[in-house]
């Protein structure tokens, strides 16, 4: 297995120096945003998480291996390649058989963040159950790697586009610790408010990593969300959004939109309809995310 994981000399340093390391997922340097606002971010994002204590991790599939942090040439050809491929669990074994490029999905880069020991992960939002799942059985994967891989996602809460009551009884069912991070509502990734309350809460970085630490010294299997909301200065208004989300839905199901593709169209739709204030709303919640990862990891690594 050691030979299919290759670390960059700045996340070897780390591990050597028993550094706090946060994960950072690639799909969305590949298909969340246009070039190049795509590697912009992704390198901002990096230099965030590295000013406030932690060594960054992007993680993504290249030349049959698991890459555990990028250098900058990677990150242009991750974001400028036209045919890189939505790795999840599903995918991974082939994509290192043929060494094609993908970038890792939440559920993916859980699962490479574990194999590398890294137990803190950041990104913009968790995947969930969507709308109408109840006939389309249209369900993330990262749900259910939430319950099994340990590692703690922190997300601006569920994506908008999904059902975001029924994703919460999954995580519920599945056993998985969603927390809010200084809110006790989950947040909906454009806006801070979903209307729906959580059972957890905390006010600092150090309790949550006690929480995690607790959880993990017992064995309990799964990781955990930490959901942690939008800037309220960033955040776009909730009927705003919600409208749109309603219009680019009933787009995606009259142009007979489905599975894997949905939520790329979706986010391209709202995008659009928004005239760009949804890429800028996404951009500074990863940001946000970033540096509260590094502030876990960091809290973490000093327990």
């Amino acid at each position: 297995m050691t030979n299919m994981i290759s670390y960059s000399t700045e996340v070897q340093e780390a591990i050597e120096q028993k550094k706090p390391i946060v994960a950072l997922e690639s799909t969305i340097i590949s298909h969340g945003m246009p070039y190049p606002q795509n590697v912009e971010t992704a390198r901002e994002v990096e230099q965030i998480v590295r000013d406030n204590g932690a060594v960054p991790a992007t993680i993504a599939l290249m030349d049959g291996h698991i890459k555990i942090g990028l250098s900058d040439e990677e990150l242009e050809l991750l974001g400028n390649s036209p045919d890189v491929a939505k790795v999840s669990r599903r995918d991974i074994g082939q994509l290192l058989a043929t060494k094609k490029i993908g970038a890792t999905t939440v559920a993916a880069t859980m699962i490479c963040a574990e194999l590398a020991g890294i137990r803190v992960f950041a990104t913009g939002g968790i995947g969930g159950v969507h709308r109408g799942a109840e006939t389309t059985m249209d369900i993330s994967a990262d749900l259910e790697e939430l319950s099994n891989t340990g590692v703690a996602v922190v997300c601006a809460g569920a994506k908008s586009i999904l059902d975001i009551g029924l994703t919460l009884e999954y995580l519920e069912t599945k056993g998985v610790p969603v927390i809010g991070y200084q809110t006790d509502e989950m947040p909906a990734f454009y806006t801070r408010h979903s209307g729906f309350p959580l059972s957890y809460g905390s006010q600092s970085t150090e309790e949550l990593a006690a929480i995690l630490k607790a959880q993990w010294s017992l064995g309990l299997k799964g990781g955990a969300v930490i959901a942690n909301p939008i800037p309220q200065e960033h955040a776009l208004d909730k009927d705003f959004i919600d409208g749109i989300i309603e219009q680019a839905m009933a787009e995606a199901k009259a142009n007979g939109i489905n599975g894997k593709e949905v939520t790329p169209f979706l986010l391209g739709r709202v995008k659009e309809l928004t005239e760009g204030q949804s890429l800028v709303a996404n951009i500074e919640l990863v940001k946000h995310n970033a540096k509260v990862g590094a502030e876990l990891a960091a809290s973490y690594g000093a327990l």
